[in-house]
């Protein structure tokens, strides 16, 4: 089972109980709860083996983005991925800023900025991959976290990039004891970048506030000499 299913179920037992606490304070009959949590259960099941959590991920995304904050995480997160690609000449092909969002463009999880990968597979099929290539991907996943540590002071996002750039690694045979090193490596070189463009980046973060299409992001942000 899927960690979206399990977050479902969760979220079932925790109304379950709150229901049964105050049910008879609000005269609400013990029926509602339990086919509440049979009904939470049941599409969480039905998410699990269909969509393949798909639909759970949407559902707790919506609740999430009920909150401000976690909406401005993540357009903050999402341009610091847009900004350092483009800086590190990685092509920007989209972006999704919600589950929803992503659903609808055939894209996995929660959204996120689509990258022109062509030049990285050409080179992992020749089964040579340049240095320079390797640090320029490293830096980009870490460029969400450290957007999000610029302007919020932490991240609360980022662990699908870190498992994403650990796979990398282990892909190109790097020691697993060395990860934690070239995560703190990339996430500085990823802040340089961003900090160094601070307006550039603010002005990328209210085009992506807005929807401002791909192509239109990229001419705002124009040709920047890193």
């Amino acid at each position: 089972m899927n960690q979206t299913a399990i977050n479902l179920i969760a979220i079932s037992v925790f109304l379950m109980t709150l229901s049964t606490l105050l049910g008879p304070l609000v005269h609400l009959s013990p029926t509602i709860p339990a086919l509440t949590m049979i009904g939470f259960l049941g599409i969480a099941s039905l998410d699990n083996f269909s969509f393949q959590g798909k639909g759970g991920t949407i559902v707790l995304d919506w609740l999430a983005r009920l909150s401000p904050q976690y909406k401005e995480r993540i357009i903050h997160h999402e341009a610091g991925h847009f900004l350092v690609a483009h800086l590190l000449g990685i092509p920007v092909n989209g972006y999704t800023l919600s589950a929803w969002e992503a659903w609808r463009k055939g894209q996995p999880g929660q959204g996120g900025v689509v990258l022109e990968d062509e030049e990285i597979a050409k080179q992992l099929e020749r089964g040579k991959i340049g240095v320079s290539m390797i640090e320029r991907y490293c830096n980009i996943w870490m460029a969400g976290i450290a957007a999000e540590m610029l302007v919020f002071q932490s991240a609360e996002g980022g662990s699908d990039d870190k498992a994403r750039l650990n796979q990398f690694l282990t892909a190109l045979g790097f020691d697993e004891k060395n990860f934690d090193q070239k995560q703190r490596f990339h996430l500085l070189q990823a802040k340089n970048l961003i900090q160094t463009n601070w307006e550039i980046y603010q002005n990328l973060v209210d085009a992506m506030r807005q929807g401002i299409d791909v192509e239109e992001c990229k001419k705002m942000i124009g040709e920047v000499v890193v």
